[in-house]
């Protein structure tokens, strides 16, 4: 059975990125379709798989992280507008039984992210 999974490591701070809000999007040519909104644990995870099952199919997706108010609750001082505030990664699945973990390494002045397992 497919699934779709996510966390988000602050590399600033060497921590878990803990109440990071991020939303997952299908995208379909110019357009896109919200499928779901969750938060980030303390772990810097979320609690289930964003999508799995029959509900990950095929097909582009896109992950968006509100890391920029994470850090603000943080007190990390940036000048505005923030340089990175919210992290965009488009991404495709190509085979739906598979498991696709896409996970975040973040600082206020950075981001990196790869096919995790």
């Amino acid at each position: 059975m497919g699934k779709l999974t996510t966390h988000v490591l602050d590399t600033a701070n060497g921590c878990p990125g803990a109440d990071i809000r991020i939303e997952l999007f299908a995208v379909t040519g110019d357009s896109r379709r919200a499928l779901k909104t969750t938060t980030t644990n303390d772990d810097g995870r979320c609690d289930a798989p964003l999508l799995e099952g029959d509900a990950l199919v095929t097909g582009e997706y896109e992950l968006v992280f509100h890391v920029g108010n994470y850090f603000a609750t943080r007190g990390v001082k940036v000048p505005q507008p923030r340089f990175v505030d919210r992290v965009v990664l488009r991404f495709g699945v190509s085979d739906a039984a598979a498991h696709y973990h896409v996970p975040l390494l973040v600082s206020p002045w950075s981001y990196s992210t790869y096919r995790g397992s």
